[in-house]
């Protein structure tokens, strides 16, 4: 593939700032506040977002640093919308557009059409056609991947397939945007911080989140990308595709699948595997990187835990099986909603959105009874037209006698 030229122009065109704001930024931003603070001086902050481009002149923001805490502990480097708005821009025009060809399908993470479900059918179609096999599954995982990509590696990945040198600027600008001494101030202050309220907790695990508190890296400079950003979400598809080829091309598993830091590969040859990991980790070295602990090979007998679901064979059938932490979490999230629901707090609408998010993530598991038991519970103890609501359910999904899921229109 040629480097590719004559990008910059795009970004600075009023009608794709307005509608990268529109369409994704405004939508998806949670912090509702910041959107109706930007739409009150909605002409002129696009005015300067496009007087800064073309002029370029852009510099980021300071970041909004903080933890959160579910599903596991994360630090989050939240960007004011002017940023949220530039970001998206470069992201989409001079990374997606760009790379997207050099991708292989199963490079699944932040990218249209691909994702989390998809990776979990992949896995499946994959398990069930080789299921009379002895099949063994490599899963590798990335030690900090997001603060570890290294820029001048990625700042050469750009290179070599952009020419255009003020598209260049602008992502070295973003990639450099970590390099700040007041991004370690603050992850410091936070993370004493939290760590100084936990301890005066009687929260049953206060020790465990305490341990990810603490094992929260410093920004080094010159090493990496925002959590949170779309462009880091970006960079990380497109930083090892050159291992996703490899993998693909040279190596041919059954199946290789990678979801940013989350690699799987599956073949019926456990030592043929243990040659995979040793070039994996040999590659991943090249990019400055290592894999973490979580790294090793699994029969499929025993069960493995890839993309929110654990699979295992038993009776010569695969059985794939929702996390125990997913079924607290439903179960939680439901009991809430539904006290929400009964009070006047919220309404139906909002209580079936959440619910579908659940259901549509849930039917790709064997997930029949917790489903059945956990909706009827719920709604039979919170709501006084129990059967009404029935009715609703079944209107919105219909459980299958193999306890498949499938989501009605």
């Amino acid at each position: 593939m040629k480097r590719v030229g004559n990008l910059y122009s795009k970004i600075t065109d009023i009608k794709n700032i307005k509608e990268m704001y529109d369409k994704k930024v405004r939508v998806n931003t949670k912090n509702k506040g910041k959107i109706e603070r930007f739409d009150e001086h909605y002409t002129s902050n696009m005015a300067r977002i496009k007087y800064m481009l073309d002029n370029k002149i852009y510099k980021p923001y300071k970041y909004n640093i903080f933890l959160v805490k579910e599903p596991k502990v994360r630090l989050i480097m939240a960007q004011s919308i002017t940023d949220k708005i530039v970001n998206h821009l470069v992201s989409k025009y001079f990374l997606v557009d760009v790379f997207e060809p050099l991708l292989i399908d199963n490079n699944i993470a932040t990218r249209i059409g691909k994702g989390t479900h998809i990776g979990i059918k992949k896995v499946k179609e994959c398990l069930r056609k080789n299921i009379n096999k002895d099949l063994y599954i490599l899963k590798f995982d990335i030690k900090k991947y997001f603060f570890n990509l290294d820029h001048d590696i990625l700042k050469n990945i750009i290179r070599s397939k952009i020419k255009d040198r003020d598209a260049i600027n602008i992502l070295d600008t973003i990639i450099d945007s970590t390099n700040h001494d007041y991004i370690n101030k603050e992850i410091i202050k936070i993370k004493n911080r939290e760590i100084s309220k936990l301890e005066k907790s009687n929260s049953s695990n206060k020790d465990k989140l305490i341990k990810e508190i603490m094992d929260i890296p410093l920004c080094r400079k010159g090493v990496g990308c925002s959590i949170g950003s779309m462009s880091s979400q970006a960079f990380a598809v497109v930083y090892l595709h050159k291992l996703d080829d490899y993998i693909k091309e040279v190596l041919k598993p059954f199946l290789y699948i990678r979801y940013n830091d989350d690699g799987l590969l599956v073949y019926d040859n456990k030592d043929y595997l243990k040659y995979c990991l040793k070039e994996i980790n040999r590659i991943v070295a090249d990019y400055k990187l290592k894999l973490n602990n979580k790294t090793r090979i699994y029969h499929i007998d025993e069960g493995f835990e890839f993309l929110g679901f654990k699979y295992v064979k038993k009776n010569n059938k695969l059985i794939v099986k929702v996390k125990n932490q997913t079924k607290r979490k439903f179960k939680r999230k439901m009991k809430n909603m539904y006290k929400l629901y009964t009070s006047g707090k919220i309404e139906i609408d909002k209580l079936i959105q959440v619910k579908m998010s659940y259901l549509g993530h849930l039917k790709y598991g064997d997930s029949r009874n917790l489903v059945s038991k956990t909706l009827n519970r719920y709604e039979r103890d919170f709501y006084d037209g129990y059967e009404e609501l029935l009715e609703l359910n079944s209107k919105i999904v219909r459980i299958e006698g193999d306890g498949s899921i499938v989501m009605c229109e």
